[in-house]
């Protein structure tokens, strides 16, 4: 049985990713893959990361994860080296490597804050789903 702990992870994930996919889409939940430009509907794409979510001080990062069809994140390996360079061009040079950096730092969440950013996400994702046509 999973502690409240994981739960509360997975629950988080779930919320944060529909979160990071519903906000890169048109009001037809139409949205353009951050790395090959494809458009997709927001329930056929991943939450790709560019560093990966097993480092949790980047997992549910906001720049770190982006709108990314499956073929770029699961069949490319994320296309890692253009993430970067695509997030340098949209957030400034330098925000690959900040991320980068961020990414090797030890960041732990209390179970509380997993929840209270689930409830966060979960209202904002709630709002965006009522926004689509």
């Amino acid at each position: 049985m999973a502690s409240a702990r994981q739960q509360a992870i997975k629950k988080l994930d779930k919320a944060f990713s529909r979160f990071i996919r519903l906000r890169a889409c048109d009001g037809y939940g139409v949205g353009e893959c951050f790395t090959c430009e494809t458009q997709k509907h927001w329930k056929e794409v991943d939450a790709g990361h560019f560093q990966s979510r097993s480092k949790y001080s980047t997992r549910w990062d906001e720049m770190n994860v982006q709108f990314q069809c499956k073929g770029c994140n699961m069949t490319n390996g994320g296309q890692q080296y253009e993430f970067g360079l695509r997030l340098d061009h949209h957030f400034g040079e330098g925000t690959a490597e900040d991320i980068l950096i961020k990414s090797n730092q030890t960041r732990k969440f209390t179970t509380k804050e997993l929840q209270e950013m689930t409830k966060d996400y979960q209202q904002r994702v709630n709002e965006m789903l009522n926004g689509l046509h």
